[in-house]
């Protein structure tokens, strides 16, 4: 039997093929992710553990963010690291040196203005000399570091991007006014915030300090151990020398940093490994159809053959073992030349990142680990033996009565009325779970129900594939006559292998429109808020999220054309008995009416001007507040006191949460930060000449964005875009494989029906004939499976889009009519294109050796 798997696996190699190539895609994705998140995640430890070469021990502040004010926005009551501090720890035992480090951000402008780089890794610090003028940290690649406060180096890619060169005037800024200094240098660096596509702005110790923190202190102080000291023994001498207050100094060895740098860089890598993953899973999943077809069909097809050996005394168990066996064989080559695949993909891709794209990820050594080849092998195989189980099972029951029969056995009815029932218990079931999802708003519940859903129309689609088609019949003889009639009809004789072929393509099709309709509705709802929640004709803020500067806010207000203003500023204030942390938003209460729709459900919208609270109907709901209350709180700067609520605001996506007038919230914020953003009101409503006047009022920093309301709903609507283009990108291969599972199914069916296209043309049909009726059935194949993954795809959007209620305030689900058609067509496409070498094939069979052959 073993023999005989082998001889018919050699034999079928043609009908084969395209089962090979779908389980070597799917590997080769699988494989693909394995050595690329290795590879990377290798190159990142690799680069990290650079950064920590020279280090023996760190002591950082934790509260030295933010001119005193750590990432909760409570003012550090403790020590702070001084030159005193830095002096001390250099003069201990084991200690060769120790270095002051301060960091933030700092925006470069390119010549026209634009910022270079990422907002988020515009990165600022301290340019640290040692006894050679340079500092260890950053190579010098020309000129030298800076030496006063009208100098800065640049790393050299930044300074390649924005043209400058040692002696230009580059334009800086932090989160005011923009500094014109003199480029001293250019570095080289190994923060992979910069690496990645960030920037890097370094100017002297003593400017660091005064832009990020306070004269004389630091955030960070780097001790490198003499030859041979103990970097434990270092350690406790520092925590001993280094007063910990209130717990905001940390100290920790170099060997510490770098493990926990490796474990957030392995979290990283297994969390993108695992999206990837999530979509070979996909892949794989669309290829256990191609591959149940396939072996569907060539039992089918050899049940003669089957039958016979039952005669001569073959048990069902080594029916079913040859089968499972050349399953295997088939899976392990292609499992092999999908792992060889996924090697050139991970290659590639990284060569893609690091050049078109400019993603610049480390170099490094590529990464084929042994479990890669034992996960992509092992599941190659497991997949393709187990999708051709049931095949075996049938294999297996073919009588020996049936040697003496040409023609494929049909299924039972019984076994369809089983199937039917278990799709309509699936289908119920999904229905029911995605209902109560949607009306609970639980994601995991959708999720459950839209597959629960899928499983059970998969069950069910033999028995819709029959009406479903139907539909195209009179088109079809009123168009194509002849070969469109015995196109549907060939496409309806066999609802099994029909249905297989479609679900191939249903999924891929149910996941991109279920994305479309979701972007689309997510696209409209924050484009509704916009326009109707906020009021204000222009928006103020740093790029990175971070608070502007103090400064900002008065010059807008002096900017001529500026008709009513208000700042937005935010701090967490602790509320209750149990000292939940909640944050609390300053706004203007003479003007935020003109900037931003106050609408309360009881109350009064003046209650802001009358210096009380105006609570969320969230947050009030949660708590338990009404109009009338008091509510308790204590400052981050550990001021308490009371606020009354005046009144209970709308759901609103430009305020939300607990919001009271800024002359309540400001006194209590950190001292030298400014507010997140400012809203602005013209006199003209959005004039370009006010927008422009509102960029010279800051300075022209270019982290500094002024945003009118078109600029939101564009800025979202790229976001949601990028978003769906990368998750079209990961779906491709699913669609790639189902396309080969049309042209497999059409081939495989050409071969089986020779006979019968050769009667077809001895009788008259002409070969154009032969070809388009191939066409049309795989046209109708192509399209019913896309009508029903479309069906599928809007109605878990609706499910999905319900469950963002209370992100986005009266999200509606939005059903792009132009995109829908569009997929619809690529699903036409699909099945004509699937169908070109099949039809071509199908023409050209020669009459009398079709009637002839068996």
């Amino acid at each position: 039997m073993y023999r005989t798997a082998l001889r018919n696996v050699l034999a079928h190699k043609g009908r084969l093929l395209m089962t090979l190539l779908a389980v070597m895609l799917g590997t080769a994705f699988v494989a693909g992710t394995l050595v690329f998140t290795d590879t990377l995640g290798n190159a990142l430890r690799s680069q990290s553990a650079k950064s920590y070469t020279d280090v023996a021990v760190t002591i950082s502040d934790r509260g030295a963010v933010g001119k005193g004010y750590d990432h909760g926005g409570r003012a550090n009551a403790g020590p702070t690291l001084t030159e005193e501090t830095r002096k001390a720890v250099a003069a201990l035992p084991g200690a060769a040196e120790a270095r002051g480090v301060v960091t933030g951000f700092a925006g470069i402008a390119d010549r026209k203005g634009a910022l270079i780089g990422d907002g988020f890794s515009t990165t600022g610090t301290n340019y640290v000399p040692g006894a050679d003028g340079a500092d260890p940290r950053y190579p010098l690649v020309d000129g030298r570091g800076p030496r006063g406060s009208g100098e800065v180096a640049l790393d050299a890619r930044t300074a390649e991007k924005g043209g400058y060169k040692v002696g230009d005037t580059v334009r800086v800024a932090v989160n005011g006014p923009v500094m014109e200094l003199t480029l001293t240098g250019t570095v080289r660096t190994n923060d992979p915030r910069v690496v990645s596509g960030g920037s890097l702005a370094a100017f002297d110790t003593a400017t660091a300090q005064q832009l990020y923190l306070s004269p004389g202190r630091f955030g960070e102080i780097d001790i490198k151990g003499t030859p041979g000291a103990d970097d434990d023994a270092l350690l406790a001498a520092v925590q001993r020398t280094v007063p910990r207050g209130d717990g905001s100094i940390d100290t920790r060895t170099g060997r510490e940093l770098a493990d926990e740098q490796d474990r957030m860089i392995e979290e990283g890598t297994k969390g993108l490994s695992g999206v990837l993953l999530g979509f070979a899973a996909i892949s794989l999943f669309v290829g256990i159809f191609i591959i149940a077809n396939t072996f569907t069909m060539l039992v089918a097809q050899r049940t003669r053959e089957l039958a016979l050996l039952r005669a001569v005394g073959a048990r069902r168990k080594q029916i079913v073992l040859s089968v499972l066996v050349e399953a295997m064989l088939v899976g392990l080559a292609a499992s092999v030349a999908g792992l060889l695949t996924g090697i050139g993909i991970a290659t590639g891709l990284r060569s893609l990142l690091n050049g078109p794209l400019e993603a610049n990820l480390p170099d490094g050594p590529l990464v084929i680990a042994p479990t890669t080849v034992l996960v992509s092998v092992g599941v190659g195989v497991v997949v393709t033996v187990l999708a051709a189980w049931l095949p075996a099972l049938r294999a297996s029951r073919i009588a020996p009565v049936a040697a003496m029969s040409s023609g494929e056995q049909p299924a039972s009815q019984k076994s369809l009325r089983v199937r039917n029932a278990i799709g309509l218990l699936f289908t119920a079931a999904g229905a029911a779970a995605l209902s109560a999802g949607a009306a609970a708003k639980s994601g995991e519940l959708v999720g459950l129900g839209a597959g629960t859903l899928l499983i059970g129309v998969f069950v069910l689609t033999p028995l819709l594939a029959r009406p479903l088609i139907a539909l195209f019949a009179p088109l079809l003889r009123r168009l194509y006559g002849t070969p469109g009639k015995l196109a549907r009809e060939n496409a309806v004789r066999n609802p099994r292998r029909t249905a297989a072929t479609a679900s191939a393509l249903t999924i891929g099709v149910t996941l991109i429109t279920a994305l479309t309709v979701v972007g689309a509705s997510v696209n409209k709802a924050v484009d509704e808020a916009t326009a109707n929640d906020l009021k204000a004709d222009y928006t103020v803020a740093m790029q990175n999220f971070s608070m502007l500067s103090p400064e900002v806010a008065p010059q807008i207000a002096r900017t001529p054309g500026v008709s009513a203003m208000s700042v937005v500023r935010t701090v967490p204030v602790e509320t209750g008995a149990d000292g939940d942390t909640e944050y609390l938003t300053g706004v203007d209460a003479a003007t935020i009416d003109q900037l931003a729709t106050v609408t309360v459900t009881s109350g009064t919208a003046d209650a802001l001007k009358q210096g009380k609270l105006l609570a969320g109907s969230g947050y009030a709901e949660r708590m338990g507040l009404k109009t009338g209350d008091t509510l308790a709180v204590t400052y981050p700067d550990g001021a308490k006191g009371s606020l009354t609520v005046g009144g209970v605001l709308t759901a609103n996506t430009a305020l939300a949460g607990l919001v009271a007038p800024d002359s309540v919230v400001g006194p209590h914020a950190a001292p030298g930060s400014g507010p997140e953003k400012v809203l602005v009101k013209g006199a003209h409503g959005a004039d370009p000449k006010l927008k422009q006047a509102l960029r010279d009022a800051t300075g022209g920093n270019p982290l500094i964005a002024v945003k009118g309301g078109q600029d939101i709903k564009a800025e979202n609507r790229q976001l949601v875009t990028a978003v769906l283009n990368i998750m079209y990108g990961l779906l491709g291969m699913s669609v790639v494989i189902a396309v080969l599972g049309v042209v497999n199914t059409m081939a495989m069916s050409v071969f089986e029906r020779r006979r019968e296209i050769g009667m077809l043309r001895a009788i008259g049909l002409d070969r154009r004939g032969i070809g388009r009726m191939v066409r049309l059935e795989s046209l109708m194949i192509a399209l019913f499976g896309g009508l029903v993954g479309v069906l599928l795809g809007i109605v878990t959007a609706w499910a999905g889009t319900r469950t963002m209620a209370d992100t986005f305030k009266n999200i509606t689900t939005v059903v792009p009519p132009v995109q829908i058609l569009g997929f619809l067509a690529a699903a036409a496409l699909i099945g004509l294109l699937a169908a070109v070498w099949p039809a071509r094939r199908a023409a050209r069979t020669d009459i009398l050796a079709a009637i002839k052959g068996d």
